[in-house]
């Protein structure tokens, strides 16, 4: 009998503490329930939506981007949308799902993503626009370079190598509000000369995606309609100076036709050097991603961020922080993209002679 007690007793002790046991796991699992302060590790979850890194662009953007935000301690959770907004916007709910403590976008559709956003709001998860402006919304920040002014640089160009003739503007994106601040700056340097009676625009389309397929078909059938009599076009990035040079290649045209850029792509730069695109606009990449990189962290961490301007979507005065654009030629090629190491000389020069080179910096 004392044996058969003594064994009760241990028993009744080890589920009195497998009990116990238990509850301390309850306990442990409801504090780690998730929530958007990053706890008392200090680190940070950053949802990075990315428009399309089909482009080369946005690939640059991503690798510093996130580079520097794990130096800061936060960890980047990176979707591509590749050009869909349909499915920017689904890949955004499901980060909203995962408990990140601050979401960057870089807009397909700058009009389609106010509900997503305003979601993100509801839930305190602060927002940053990376680039391109969200409209209609509440956002925290925009960090971008001056938009008009890469517009006014590309158009500056063009018109002091063709100061009159017939110009073609390529646009980009109709879905993307940099697209239209570029044809803005543009045009405030162009109009004059058209009122003047120097310009013709003989032709204003728009690339669908930013898409050098797309600026392609554009410029193949304008030079259809007017005969190849094209003096400048205005392409508003390089994927689309790409498909038009394409264009301008197959009539025998290409380094005939003056044509702009933006974004310092290695083709489009290669073809600079090479002499079938006369210029590009390079915003240092590295400039953008790590300033939105420490913007976003510091909107995880709830604090206060110092901003330049701001510039209205339609719904707020979202602050801005705007950074300076570079413009580039054959000239200055070596003293800006391959001093920051943005592209080696060996890629820019990849298809030069070696005796045709400038020298080696």
């Amino acid at each position: 009998m004392k044996r058969l007690l003594g064994f009760l007793l241990v028993l009744l002790l080890t589920f009195a503490l497998m009990a116990c046991g238990q509850d301390v796991a309850n306990d442990d699992s409801d504090s780690g329930d998730s929530n958007n302060d990053g706890g008392d590790s200090g680190e940070y979850t950053i949802g990075l939506s990315v428009s399309d890194l089909q482009l080369e662009r946005w690939q640059h953007d991503r690798d510093i981007f996130t580079e520097q935000a794990e130096e800061l301690g936060a960890e980047v959770l990176v979707q591509s949308a590749n050009g869909d907004s349909a499915k920017q916007l689904s890949q955004i709910e499901n980060m909203l799902s995962q408990g990140i403590d601050a979401l960057v976008i870089i807009a397909v559709n700058s009009d389609s993503l106010s509900s997503v956003v305003d979601k993100a709001q509801e839930q305190g998860i602060p927002v940053l626009a990376y680039d391109r402006l969200i409209n209609n919304t509440t956002i925290d920040a925009y960090v971008s370079f001056d938009n008009e002014r890469v517009g006014e640089m590309q158009a500056e160009y063009l018109t002091e190598k063709v100061p009159s003739g017939k110009y073609f503007l390529l646009g980009g994106a109709p879905t993307d509000n940099n697209a239209q601040m570029f044809r803005d700056g543009q045009m405030n340097i162009i109009q004059p000369l058209v009122d003047s009676g120097d310009i013709e625009i003989i032709g204003d389309q728009w690339a669908e995606g930013w898409q050098s397929s797309e600026a392609l078909n554009i410029i193949e059938n304008a030079l259809t309609a007017n005969d190849n009599d094209i003096d400048a076009i205005v392409a508003s990035n390089d994927s689309t100076a790409g498909g038009a040079i394409q264009a301008l290649e197959a009539q025998g045209l290409a380094g005939e036709v003056a044509i702009s850029g933006q974004d310092a792509d290695l083709a489009g730069v290669q073809r600079i050097v090479e002499g079938t695109q006369s210029m590009t606009v390079y915003k240092p990449i590295k400039d953008i991603a790590t300033k939105s990189a420490e913007v976003a962290v510091q909107l995880a961490k709830g604090e206060e961020i110092s901003t330049d301007d701001t510039v209205n979507n339609g719904s707020m005065d979202v602050p801005f922080i705007k950074l300076d654009p570079i413009m580039v030629d054959k000239e200055n090629v070596i003293d800006t993209i391959i001093a920051d190491g943005f592209h080696s000389y060996d890629e820019v020069y990849e298809n030069v002679p070696e005796g045709e080179r400038p020298p080696r910096p």
